[in-house]
Parts: C-alpha cells; structure tokens; sequence
C-alpha cells in the first residue's frame, strides 16, 4: 500500500513538473534577425588637392548571417565640397540611400575644394542600426600652410 501511495506521489511529481516545462514553452521559433555589424577600411591617404581622387577600401563585417538582412548606403558632406562614387558607377548624392549588395566594396571620393574637406559614410540594415565612417581630407594648399618656411633660415 505504501509502495503504490509513494509511486502515485512519484508520477503526480513528475506530471507537475512536466506541465509547469510545457506552459512555460512558446510554440513559436526565436529566429535572430538582426546581427551587429561593423564597416572596416584600409588607411585612406589624408592631403588630397582639387580634382584628385582617393580610394576608400571597404568590407562589411557581419556578426551573423540572416538571409533577409539588407544593407543601404549614404553620406553627407559637412565641410568641403566633392564627389563620393562606388566602385560600380554610381555618383551618390548626398543623404539619399542606396542599396550596398556586396560585403567587398570600394568608395571613390574626388575633391572639388581647396579647403579642408569631411564626409561622413552611414551604412545601414533594414533593422535600424548603423555603422558610421568619417574620412578627413587636407588640400595641399593647407598642408603647404604648415610647414615652415625654410627660406626665412
């Protein structure tokens, strides 16, 4: 009597138990969808004079691989003036976005400025977060500005 008393207190244990695992479940699948990520570049020569073109090397680094992940890209110029162009052709214009289909790309920027000039590059996922570069380029009429004047000796 004792045995089968102890075996229903067993199976009605194990029984709670069970259902309180299965209520805590969500029958639904947890799929990650959004997965940091960074933009790296190679060195980007710094003094630039109107009319040249510097090369920006970019890769895109993925935390994670979602199928359905989708990148865009833009930029806005704070100071200076110049032309921002991808590796495929396409002449940006500042703040519109563009579709990145590739993790290996190359950014082509061409001053139009004597003066110091800034751009800023956002990548972005279709999640909302961002990745941002910023690229400082010195004319060489600055440059010429620093240094001494060995004349003057």
């Amino acid at each position: 009597m004792k045995k089968k008393i102890l075996n229903t207190i067993w199976v009605m244990g194990v029984l709670s138990v069970a259902v309180f695992c299965l209520s805590a479940c969500d029958h639904e699948l947890d799929i990650q969808q959004a997965y940091p990520f960074t933009v790296e570049t190679m060195p980007v020569q710094k003094h630039i004079i109107k009319g040249q073109t510097t090369e920006i090397r970019c890769t895109l680094k993925r935390q994670g691989r979602f199928e359905d992940a989708r990148y865009t890209i833009r930029y806005f110029q704070p100071d200076g003036k110049g032309r921002l162009k991808m590796d495929n052709g396409t002449i940006f214009k500042p703040n519109d976005r563009y579709p990145l289909t590739k993790e290996e790309f190359r950014l082509y920027y061409t001053s139009a400025s004597t003066d110091q000039q800034t751009i800023d590059v956002y990548v972005e996922d279709n999640f909302g977060q961002t990745a941002k570069l910023s690229f400082e380029f010195n004319s060489q009429r600055d440059e010429e500005k620093e240094k001494p004047n060995e004349d003057k000796k």
